[in-house]
C-alpha cells in the first residue's frame, strides 16, 4: 500500500445537488479509509468551512461537491489560494465544463461533433418559430449551469417550448436549447492528467424518457450496460471524443463525457462532467470496475493524481 495521507473530503455544499454530494462524500471517505488514509469530512455549507479546511492541514482535498459552488471552479479557486492540492480539474476547466453554453462553444471550436443548439439569455426576446425552424420540432431545454439534469425538459412540440424555457430560467440566466437526438445514450469516463486512460463505455438505459435526476440516483431507475450495444466504430469514436473533450477543456484527474449514438452510427458529444458522481449507482465507478479498478483503488488513484 502507498504512503498514507491526510485527506479532507469536501461534501454537501449549497447547490441543488446537496443530497447527492453528501452521499458521494460519505462513500469516498469510507473507500479512502480502507486504503489506509486518514480522512476527515467537511460540509461546505457550514459557515466556518474555510476555517475548517485550514485547520485540518490536509495533504489533499477530495472535492465531492456537485453543481454550483463546487463543480464550477469556485472551490477550486479557494483551494488554489490556500495552496492545498485537490482532486480533479482546475478553475478554468471546471468553469468551462460546468457552463453548458461555454463548453458547447469549446466543442464546436475544437471540431467535436455536438447537437445543434441555440442560447437564450434572460430578458432578451426569442422566437419559438425560429428555434423550431433551426433545431426541429423536438428539443431539449437546459439551464446553462446546473448538473444532474436539474431543470432539464424535453419539449416534444413547439407548443411545449415556452414552458420548458421558463422552467430552465428558474435555475439560470442563460438557457441552452438543443436539437433532440434519437439514439443510444452512452458515457465514457477518463482518468489521468497528461497520460489518459479511457474507461469502458457504458450504455445508459433509463426507465424514464431521458436520464433525469431520479434515473441517475434512485437504484433500479436505470441500467448501466457494459459493453455498450453499439458498433465497434461507435465505441472507438465515443472514446475519442471523450478523450479530446478532456484535453480541450483542460481537465485533469477525471472526467466523464456523455454521448448520443444515432441510428446511423454517428456520435454526438452532449457534455462533460468534471466531478462525476461517486455513489452506488454512479457511472464512473461502474466503468472503473469494468476496467478492473475497484472503487477504493479508484479513489486512491485520484488522490495520487492530485498530488502528481
Amino acid at each position: 500500500m502507498s504512503e498514507a495521507l491526510k485527506v479532507l473530503v469536501l461534501k454537501g455544499g449549497r447547490s441543488a445537488e446537496r443530497e447527492v454530494s453528501l452521499n458521494t462524500g460519505s462513500q469516498v471517505a469510507e473507500a479512502l479509509r480502507t486504503q489506509g488514509h486518514c480522512v476527515v469530512s467537511v460540509d461546505a455549507a457550514a459557515p466556518d468551512f474555510i476555517e475548517q479546511i485550514k485547520s485540518h492541514k490536509a495533504d489533499v482535498v477530495f472535492i465531492c461537491l456537485h453543481g454550483r459552488f463546487g463543480e464550477d471552479g469556485t472551490v477550486q479557486g479557494l483551494l488554489e489560494l490556500l495552496g492545498i492540492p485537490y482532486v480533479g480539474s482546475g478553475v478554468l476547466a471546471s468553469a468551462l465544463a460546468m457552463d453548458k453554453v461555454m463548453s458547447k462553444h469549446i466543442y464546436a471550436h475544437a471540431g467535436l461533433p455536438t447537437p445543434d443548439y441555440v442560447v437564450l439569455r434572460a430578458g432578451e426576446p426569442w422566437s419559438a418559430e425560429e428555434i423550431t425552424e433551426f433545431l426541429g420540432p423536438k428539443t431539449v431545454v437546459k439551464p446553462a449551469n446546473e448538473g444532474s439534469a436539474i431543470g432539464v425538459t424535453i419539449a416534444h412540440t413547439p407548443t411545449e417550448l415556452p414552458a420548458a424555457v421558463e422552467a430552465a430560467f428558474e435555475f439560470d440566466t442563460n438557457v441552452l436549447v438543443e436539437k433532440f437526438v434519437e439514439g443510444v445514450e452512452g458515457t465514457v469516463g477518463v482518468i489521468g492528467n497528461d497520460s489518459l486512460l479511457a474507461l469502458p463505455m457504458i450504455e445508459i438505459v433509463p426507465e424514464h424518457e431521458f436520464y433525469d435526476y431520479e434515473s441517475k440516483y434512485v437504484p433500479g431507475m436505470s441500467r448501466h450496460i457494459i459493453p455498450a450495444r453499439v458498433s465497434p466504430e461507435a465505441l472507438v469514436e465515443c472514446e475519442r471524443v471523450a478523450l479530446e473533450a478532456h484535453r480541450v477543456l483542460g481537465c485533469r484527474g477525471m472526467s466523464r463525457s456523455d454521448t448520443m449514438i444515432e441510428p446511423d452510427g454517428s456520435v454526438l458529444l452532449l457534455e462533460t462532467n468534471t466531478i462525476p458522481g461517486m455513489t452506488s449507482t454512479s457511472l464512473l465507478p461502474d466503468a472503473a470496475r469494468a476496467a478492473g479498478i475497484e472503487f477504493p483503488d479508484l479513489c486512491d488513484r485520484l488522490v495520487r493524481l492530485a498530488l502528481a
